[in-house]
């Protein structure tokens, strides 16, 4: 038995010096030639030895070609003053062939609006900006980021073919956040190109980080939004609470609250209630064929009627993204007081903007 073992360290040292020669790197520790080396040693030099020599042949033969396209992720209409969340979906397609198992490694990095990680990116219009975040689940919890991104706090996605390649696609999902209702109206841009929408890829890189793969190429698409100018605007009752005798005068006020995008300027103006009032000072609060006088005012003197003209009797503002207060004074004046019973009427508010 002897003499088998001579011959088989005999073919171990001559694989040593292939190996050497060929620059891939295998040893054996604590082992020196014309010792027998351990069973997990051969094994790891076999591998290493088949990985090299393969890889030299797969480049020679030029067996790797990796591309891939993103389509924009368009969030479409975005009204921050609504403070919700407004989502949206892109897709990653990769096409590849090899001769051998290829990993492609897809990065998304800042893009042109600018990041502080892959979480928190920025479209812009002009100054102002829009914050929003890539991930890789529909749950928006794991963001898209890039290994080639040193302050993306998220690697990129990795995608692992079989021999021969294919084709795959994976989602990328945005969300344009909550909480960001001063935001002004426009349209809204990040660009993404060179290394900002990126794979790198190489043959038999199942076996490697994607950090450390050299063969990259490189696409472009938009990260997109616009925000509208939007108004609304609701309305609290004016109650006057229980009057007796009509001999004097009674005060009453309440509030509304117009809620425009940033920026945008309205009017708010109110009509003659149920009875058609032309004059805002002489509305009616009705029982029946009975009725009670009463004003709506612009200012707590009740001097400044509170109409529907534009530009006469109505309340002007900016909106600020946030809702705003106007006050409502209203006044029941001296008047020969009817039956018992409950008097009202309906206004309708309008926000002209």
């Amino acid at each position: 038995m002897r003499p088998r073992a001579a011959s088989g360290e005999a073919e171990i040292a001559s694989r040593r010096e292939t190996a050497t020669r060929t620059g891939c790197g295998a040893r054996f520790r604590g082992d020196s030639i014309g010792k027998r080396p351990s069973l997990v040693c051969a094994w790891i030099w076999a591998i290493a030895f088949a990985a090299c020599s393969n890889v030299g042949h797969a480049s020679r033969a030029g067996a790797q070609s990796c591309t891939f396209s993103i389509t924009d992720v368009a969030f479409a209409s975005v009204d921050v003053t609504a403070n919700a969340p407004v989502d949206t979906t892109a897709t990653v397609s990769v096409d590849c062939t090899s001769l051998l198992p290829v990993r492609v490694c897809v990065n998304l990095g800042a893009g042109g609006g600018g990041a502080t990680d892959a979480a928190n990116r920025f479209m812009k219009s002009g100054a102002s900006m829009l914050r929003y975040g890539l991930f890789t689940d529909a749950a928006h919890t794991s963001p898209w980021g890039s290994d080639l991104w040193a302050g993306s706090g998220a690697g990129s996605i990795d995608i692992v073919f079989g021999i021969g390649g294919g084709s795959a696609t994976r989602t990328i999902y945005g969300r344009a956040y909550a909480g960001q209702q001063t935001v002004p109206a426009g349209s809204y841009l990040s660009a993404f190109s060179g290394l900002d929408a990126s794979i790198n890829y190489g043959l038999l890189s199942i076996l490697l980080n994607c950090g450390i793969l050299v063969t990259t190429q490189s696409t472009t698409f938009n990260a997109t939004a616009n925000v509208p100018t939007t108004c609304r605007v609701t309305a609290s009752d004016l109650d006057f609470g229980t009057v007796g005798t009509l001999t004097g005068a009674h005060d009453g006020s309440t509030t509304l609250a117009p809620v425009c995008t940033n920026g945008t300027p309205y009017q708010l103006g109110l009509d003659g209630g149920l009875a058609l009032a032309t004059d805002p000072t002489q509305r009616k609060m009705t029982k029946g064929t009975e009725f009670v006088l009463y004003g709506l005012y612009r200012d707590a003197a009740r001097t400044q009627p509170f109409g529907s003209t534009i530009g006469s009797n109505t309340v002007s503002g900016t909106g600020a993204g946030l809702a705003q207060s106007v006050p409502v004074y209203g006044r029941i004046g001296p008047q020969p007081t009817p039956s018992p019973g409950t008097y009202n009427d309906t206004v309708v508010v309008t926000l002209t903007y």
